[in-house]
């Protein structure tokens, strides 16, 4: 018997529209939800979720169903609805499914077969008019976060890994002579002598850059303060200039790009300071012993908990398969980086951006706050697209994007349930529950809070001036140019 679960059908773009036209067929030749569903094998609740798009079908149940109504198969998987109330409806669906109408804790309105289509009409319309006032409110960064959402699309779909950067941090790697273990501050100067650059660290590096390359005299500077800090700090500033130079960037011609490369740029240098080899072999045998900890990795390779977290989500589903989340949230509850592959439901505004917005307050990136800093805590977490299992730790070792506002960061790693066996820290007796994107989760202050001080409390926002700038000018988004220049100017023999 096949029971529709999820899963089982490979192209099915659009679960809304396909339930839409098995309804359509279904009452266009008089069936009853009882009657189909015997007919090919299933039940009628089954049929019911499928109907309403929210059950993925078995292919075996979309060929039975598309059978018992007399259609080809290619038909009943068109991607245009069935009609013009199909239509309607399935866009009143899709508009109630997104982040912007759960924030608004309105109930979802289910048209009945009485429902007049000037009502469908209106009630699609409204929604339009709020996702275009929603994007006319956050016009100013509006270039930069939807780039930042079509990159994260990327990185979803090819698992976080970047085979070219690996394949072109291994091949240097292999040049130098590396053998394994940590990569010392040997390593990188001898990986930047094989280059034909060196570094030179200097005080007065412009203060919007973190490093800068003066490819004429093949020269690599970089902070003072950084290179007396070294460690995974140093290391990674030096490979990041490093991976521009190897990966071939160019000036950005705009902000897609930008980010482009600035993604790759960290991916090379995580690549070169835990080389995929090395980390694969470790974390497979961790994985064999159901043992597998971010704070291992940390430890064997000498970087800081982010890096480490960061390159286990490289790996995680392309070398380990295992869907995975990734979060940097600031003690304020906002989040600073994200990652997922895992079906979690990060919170988003109306562009569908990430960045900058608050998380539950229940979540173990939140949570974690409240325990001992450097020290991993785990935790189960219920919520609404399932139950997740999160490894976080405050890394007091962190390093901070610049102009990243001043406090602690959590760095959280998370997996689906289905897949917590693998991981050192299941046992953990800590559980949540979390109701967002519902506001009435942790965005509602509660009623007897609310009525004690509502009329009384008056804070003072403390907001940083660039969320209300436009992007920073110049050739590469946020640096000034004519600083650099001079800088340069500075250090050039004449």
């Amino acid at each position: 018997m096949d029971d529709g679960t999820p899963g089982g059908v490979d192209g099915v773009g659009d679960l809304v529209t396909l339930g839409r036209r098995v309804r359509h067929l279904r009452t266009a030749r008089g069936r009853t939800l009882d009657d189909l569903a015997g007919a090919v094998g299933s039940s009628a609740s089954r049929l019911s979720l499928l109907e309403n798009g929210r059950r993925e079908p078995k292919l075996s149940l979309l060929t039975a169903l598309a059978r018992e109504l007399g259609v080809p198969l290619a038909e009943l998987l068109a991607p245009e609805p069935p009609s013009r109330r199909a239509a309607l409806e399935i866009r009143l669906e899709h508009a109630q499914r997104s982040p912007l109408y759960a924030s608004l804790g309105l109930p979802a309105v289910r048209p009945g077969k009485r429902a007049q289509l000037e009502l469908l009409e209106a009630l699609v319309g409204l929604h339009d008019e709020l996702v275009r006032r929603a994007h006319e409110r956050a016009a100013t960064p509006e270039q930069a976060r939807e780039a930042n959402v079509a990159l994260r699309r990327t990185m979803r779909a090819q698992g976080n890994f970047f085979g070219e950067v690996e394949d072109a941090a291994a091949g240097l790697l292999d040049a130098v002579g590396y053998a394994g273990g940590p990569l010392s501050e040997r390593h990188v100067d001898a990986l930047a002598a094989h280059l034909g650059y060196r570094f030179v660290a200097v005080d007065d590096l412009p203060h919007s850059s973190r490093s800068v390359t003066d490819t004429r005299h093949r020269v690599i500077y970089l902070r003072a303060q950084d290179r007396v800090a070294g460690g995974p700090r140093r290391r990674g500033v030096a490979l990041q200039a490093l991976g521009h130079l190897v990966l071939g960037h160019g000036e950005p011609a705009g902000y897609p790009e930008f980010l482009r490369q600035r993604v790759e740029v960290n991916c090379f240098a995580a690549a070169l300071l835990v080389p995929r080899r090395e980390v694969v072999r470790q974390l497979q045998a961790a994985k064999a012993a159901r043992d597998i900890a971010v704070e291992d990795v940390r430890d064997a390779f000498n970087v800081s908990y982010e890096t480490a977290a960061h390159r286990f989500t490289n790996v995680a589903t392309h070398d380990l398969g295992l869907p995975v989340h990734f979060m940097r949230v600031h003690e304020s509850g906002t989040v600073s980086k994200a990652y997922e592959n895992d079906g979690v439901l990060f919170p988003v505004d109306a562009t569908g951006a990430i960045e900058g917005q608050p998380v539950c307050r229940h979540w173990t990136a939140r949570t974690v706050f409240d325990r001992p800093a450097g020290v991993p805590y785990h935790q189960y977490t219920d919520t609404p697209s399932g139950t997740y299992w999160c490894t976080s730790s405050v890394d007091p070792a962190g390093d901070p994007d610049p102009g990243a506002p001043p406090g602690r960061f959590s760095v959280s790693v998370g997996v689906p349930f289905a897949h917590v066996k693998w991981f050192r820290g299941r046992e953990t007796t800590e559980r949540s529950q979390s109701r967002c994107p519902d506001p009435t989760c942790c965005r509602v202050p509660p009623a007897e809070l609310a009525d004690r001080w509502a009329a009384h409390a008056r804070p003072s926002a403390r907001a940083h001036s660039h969320l209300l700038a436009a992007l920073p000018p110049g050739t590469y988004p946020g640096v000034d140019d004519t600083e650099v220049y001079r800088f340069l100017d500075a250090h050039t023999p004449r």
